[in-house]
């Protein structure tokens, strides 16, 4: 019988599948302030797999990447965005948010558990893509740092249900199910590569 919070987490997990298909790079749409920037990760499965993706991979790998890792991300997206922000240009942008998506779900289908150093290094480098991309998109803001501040929120909260979902692990049935999750991030992310996602 699930618990109350099994049964929120499943709707957590129910609304964010539900999230219509996005291209979350496009630079429109991008009007608003904090409420745009909460919901603009929600809006783009590459958003949505990668920030899970890096909460599962944290909880893989234990104390206390369960945490760093989850602030590793929005820390080096922060300097993605500021170079965005400048306008310098960083080449295969959207290859590197796919990338994101196909390694770090590879690492967890396959189990590896990556030295702390070497899986800090890959998280921080994913998000230089990812804050790239969207400090391209913050000069059409009307409030950037309110945009930027709901975006962060709704950053955690993703990790967070990848958090959820890698301390299945526990359980030998969670850890096929946390495998399976990043078998379906990895495969995802060749959909954004190959554009059939």
């Amino acid at each position: 019988m699930l618990t109350t919070k099994g049964k929120q987490l499943g709707l957590l997990l129910l609304l964010l599948l539900m999230s219509p298909l996005a291209v979350a790079h496009t630079g429109e749409g991008i009007v608003g302030g904090f409420m745009s920037g909460f919901v603009h990760p929600l809006t783009g499965w590459d958003h949505i797999t990668a920030m899970v993706a890096v909460g599962i991979l944290g909880a893989f790998i234990g104390r206390p990447a369960i945490w760093l890792l989850p602030i590793t991300f929005p820390l080096m997206m922060v300097v993605g965005g500021i170079v965005g922000l400048a306008g310098v240009p960083l080449p295969l942008v959207e290859p590197g948010i796919a990338a994101s998506s196909i390694v770090l779900g590879t690492l967890i289908a396959l189990a590896v558990r990556p030295p702390l150093w070497v899986a800090m290094a890959l998280v921080g480098l994913f998000a230089v893509f990812h804050g790239y991309a969207h400090g391209k998109e913050l000069p059409n803001a009307t409030n950037p740092l309110a945009y930027s501040l709901g975006f962060v929120v709704s950053t955690g909260l993703l990790h967070l249900v990848g958090i959820a979902i890698g301390e299945l692990v526990r359980w030998p049935a969670g850890k096929i199910a946390a495998r399976v999750v990043g078998g379906v991030i990895a495969l995802a992310g060749v959909g954004f590569l190959t554009g059939m996602v």
